[in-house]
């Protein structure tokens, strides 16, 4: 299993990884959303803000199932297609395990998620809606959205959360 060294015990642990995921899933969905009232949450060349969160599987596991979850509600919310929903969702999901793995170093949590959306996304803009301009070229511009949103946006949140990390995830023996 992915989360082999989490072990939630009792039923505070448990119900505060199930808040986080539903709050980390929740932020993303009004991010994406916020993302496509200005048009750029998908297409060829998107931004999606809410791909900055990627980075929090270095906070807490978590963020792995609250990442998927928003990512399939903010696709369907947004009215992508089918295969959109599906791949997109694998995309970050991916992304999301692979920041999760690599989370003892904080400049390559962002990695994943740019390797993975760069990868899956093209595919989905040139058969799905059959955007003209070329998988190569998606890549480059999909790529390009990631980077800004996973690495650039994604570690000056990370810059952020990172001096309050203790006080935001505190559990019930220190508060």
């Amino acid at each position: 299993m992915f989360f082999k060294d989490f072990k939630p015990e009792g039923s505070y642990a448990r119900t505060s990884f199930l808040v986080w995921s539903a709050a980390i899933a929740a932020i993303y969905i009004v991010l994406t959303t916020i993302a496509a009232g200005f048009g750029i949450a998908s297409g060829a060349i998107q931004v999606r803000f809410s791909e900055a969160l990627t980075v929090l599987p270095f906070i807490t596991p978590a963020a792995v199932p609250g990442l998927t979850i928003g990512c399939l509600v903010s696709n369907i919310l947004t009215g992508c297609v089918l295969p959109d929903i599906i791949f997109g969702t694998l995309a970050t999901f991916l992304g999301a395990v692979g920041s999760y793995a690599l989370r003892k170093n904080r400049w390559l949590v962002s990695i994943p998620p740019i390797v993975s959306n760069t990868l899956i996304i093209p595919f989905v803009l040139t058969y799905a809606y059959h955007i003209p301009g070329g998988i190569p070229f998606f890549m480059l511009t999909v790529g390009a959205g990631e980077v800004i949103s996973c690495l650039i946006l994604g570690q000056i949140l990370l810059t952020a959360i990172l001096p309050i990390k203790n006080v935001i995830l505190k559990g019930p023996d220190t508060m």
